[in-house]
């Protein structure tokens, strides 16, 4: 990085943090400062969950947080209870359509100002071995765990490229990793953000914008809540922490990633997997 070029990004970093959003202004309860404060962060799927645990963290950090979420549902309802008196916004929309991207990225523009960073958590999965998976189950798993991503980079992309300051963390999962039977649609879905990560990384490390991506293993959610209690064991057994990953655990990684400091962070993949697989 040349002098010049370093330059420029600290005087980015400097504007986001005295720069307020356009939602901030109308909130009627005041945020904590932090070393997100000023800046305006998307997190898809993030009223549960995972999601929810990245948009706590990010919002006690100081950024305002916009949330997306594909249907209503009491989840998107308690965030907007829990984070809509400090200004943080909602936004629906299917992730696999481009259509519902540039209009959820539209709104952001038009309710906050800006976007300064972008988390890709949201994803789907149908799970079911290949003989019997249908073409139907693994385009939609596809479209909206890998294509969904790139829809959501491709149009915050030229508001960061145009701010010179943008961090875009992925979320992929151990499954991308080592793959898993009946998996097969997920599996390639969540290795191909690995492929995304790193090549957008390439295109956008001269441009103040950091590219990464992190790897879950098993953590402890909705999800992992409806497997039956006796495979569950199995799966803690085999992981040598001997736990389930708590939501908070990932969060932290992500918090990590997006931070102004953690500028000569980029294209790199960060597992969370209690030791499952190194």
């Amino acid at each position: 990085m040349t002098i010049t070029t370093q330059a420029s990004e600290l005087a980015a970093v400097r504007q986001i943090l005295t720069a307020p959003s356009k939602a901030r202004k109308a909130r009627s309860r005041t945020r904590t400062r932090g070393e997100l404060s000023g800046q305006v962060a998307l997190v898809t799927g993030g009223v549960r969950g995972i999601g929810l645990a990245i948009s706590r963290a990010l919002a006690a950090k100081g950024a305002q947080v916009a949330a997306g979420y594909s249907r209503p549902s009491e989840a998107s309802d308690a965030f907007g209870a829990e984070f809509g008196p400090f200004g943080d916004t909602t936004h629906q929309g299917s992730i696999e359509k481009l259509e519902d991207c540039d209009r959820v990225v539209g709104e952001l523009s038009a309710q906050h100002g800006k976007v300064d960073i972008l988390v890709n958590n949201a994803g789907v999965t149908a799970d079911r071995t290949m003989r019997k998976m249908t073409p139907e189950e693994w385009t939609r798993v596809v479209d909206t765990n890998l294509g969904g991503a790139f829809y959501m980079c491709r149009a915050v992309l030229s508001h960061m490229l145009e701010r010179g300051y943008g961090r875009i963390v992925n979320i992929s999962s151990i499954i991308g990793e080592k793959g898993n039977v009946g998996q097969a649609n997920y599996a390639a879905s969540k290795a191909g953000l690995f492929g995304l990560t790193k090549s957008l990384a390439l295109e956008t490390a001269s441009k103040g914008i950091t590219v990464n991506c992190v790897a879950p293993g098993f953590i402890e959610t909705e999800m992992t809540a409806a497997v039956p209690p006796e495979i569950l064991s199995r799966i803690e057994d085999q992981i040598p922490t001997g736990r389930l990953g708590q939501p908070t655990e990932v969060a932290r990684v992500v918090d990590f990633l997006v931070a102004p400091a953690s500028s000569y962070i980029t294209g790199q993949v960060y597992s969370v997997n209690g030791g499952l697989y190194m």
